[in-house]
C-alpha cells in the first residue's frame, strides 16, 4: 500500500476556505474508502487576503485568490486547489483543468442587519465590496449609499457590529459552510439575481495529471457544473471581471438549464435582464444572452463594460 498522503489539496487558509476543502476531502475519502490521512490540506494565505482596504479591482482583481495556489499547483508541490468558483477569474491557464465541481449550495445572498431590501430603513448604510450587490443595491433602493466591505465573514460582521454600516450582503452558502445559517434573512434569487458560480466548490488539477483526474472525476456533479460552465460563458461573453455588475440565476431542471441574467451601471440606476432556456452543456446560449444584453445596455451600462481591463 502506497504512503499516505495520497492528494495533496491546496487551499486558501480563510475560515471559509477551510471547510470548503475539508468538504472536499470527506467526499474523497468517502469515494475512495480512504481514511482522513489519505489527503492533506495544504494552506496558503492570498494575496487577496492580505490587503483589505481596497477594492480587489483595484489591486489586481480576483488572481489574487488563485495566483500562489496556481504556483503551488504548477510546480507540483500540491495534487490539486479547491477554490470558491465565485472567486476564480473567467479564463484560467490552459495548464490546468477545473475537473471537480462539487454539489452546488444555496446561491442566495443573505442581508444581515434588515429582514428585507425593503425594510433597510430609509438612507441605510450597506456595507459591501462586491459591484454586483452595490448596482443592485441601487437600483431597488436609491436612497440607499454604500461603503466597501472586504474581508472574510466574521471580519465582515465585525464591521457591522462596530456601527461601519446599518447593513452588509454574505453568500448563503458560506454561511452554512460555516454553521452560522441562522444569520441574516435570505434574498429570493429570482427578485435578487446572485452572483456567476455563487455557491460552488471547484476542484482544480493539472491538464496533463491524469492520476489526480480520475481521483476527482466521482466528485464532479453534473448539474452543478452545467449551470456554472454556462454562467462562466456568460461572464465570458460579457468580459466580466471584478469591476463588472452582473448577476445571474441558472437552474437545471431534466437536461435543460434556465438562465436569467442582469447587468447594471456603475450606479445601479440603469439595468438591462434577459433570459433564456438551453440544453445543459450548450455554452453558444449563455454566449448569445451576453450578446443580447449587451445589445440592449444603455451607455451608462456599456460604459462599464467597455472600460473594464
Amino acid at each position: 500500500m502506497s504512503e499516505y498522503p495520497f492528494l495533496k489539496l491546496g487551499t486558501r487558509q480563510s475560515p471559509l476556505a477551510m471547510v470548503q476543502a475539508e468538504e472536499t476531502r470527506r467526499r474523497l475519502c468517502e469515494a475512495h474508502g480512504w481514511p482522513e490521512e489519505a489527503v492533506e490540506l495544504v494552506p496558503v494565505v492570498a494575496s487577496g487576503d492580505k490587503v483589505l482596504d481596497r477594492p480587489l479591482a483595484e489591486i489586481g482583481g480576483k488572481a489574487l485568490w488563485t495566483k500562489e495556489l496556481d504556483a503551488w499547483l504548477a510546480e507540483g508541490k500540491i495534487d490539486a486547489s479547491v477554490h470558491s468558483l465565485k472567486d476564480v477569474e473567467t479564463i484560467r491557464p490552459e495548464v490546468f483543468t477545473l475537473h471537480a465541481i462539487l454539489p452546488r449550495a444555496d446561491k442566495r445572498d443573505r442581508l444581515i442587519g434588515a429582514a428585507s431590501i425593503a425594510e433597510l430603513k430609509e438612507g441605510a448604510v450597506v456595507g459591501t465590496s462586491a459591484p454586483r450587490r452595490a448596482a443592485q443595491l441601487l437600483n431597488q433602493r436609491p436612497d440607499c449609499s454604500v461603503v466597501m466591505f472586504r474581508g472574510n465573514v466574521a471580519t465582515r460582521l465585525g464591521k457591522l457590529d462596530a456601527g461601519e454600516a446599518d447593513a452588509t450582503f454574505l453568500a448563503a452558502a458560506g454561511l452554512e459552510r460555516l454553521g452560522q445559517d441562522n444569520i441574516g434573512a435570505p434574498l429570493d434569487a429570482e427578485n435578487w439575481l446572485p452572483a456567476p458560480s455563487q455557491g460552488a466548490i471547484a476542484v482544480e488539477c493539472r491538464a496533463d495529471d491524469a492520476r489526480t483526474q480520475e481521483l476527482l472525476a466521482p466528485l464532479d456533479h453534473a448539474p452543478s457544473r452545467a449551470e456554472v460552465m454556462a454562467e462562466r460563458a456568460l461572464l465570458l461573453a460579457l468580459g466580466g471581471n471584478c469591476h463588472s455588475p452582473i448577476a445571474v440565476l441558472c437552474t437545471h431542471h431534466e437536461g435543460k438549464l434556465t438562465m436569467c441574467a442582469a447587468i447594471f451601471s456603475a450606479d445601479g440606476a440603469e439595468r438591462v435582464e434577459e433570459s433564456a432556456t438551453f440544453a445543459a452543456g450548450d455554452n453558444e446560449a449563455p454566449k448569445a444572452l451576453g450578446t443580447a444584453l449587451l445589445d440592449k445596455a444603455t451607455p451608462a451600462i456599456r460604459a462599464v463594460f467597455d472600460e473594464a481591463p
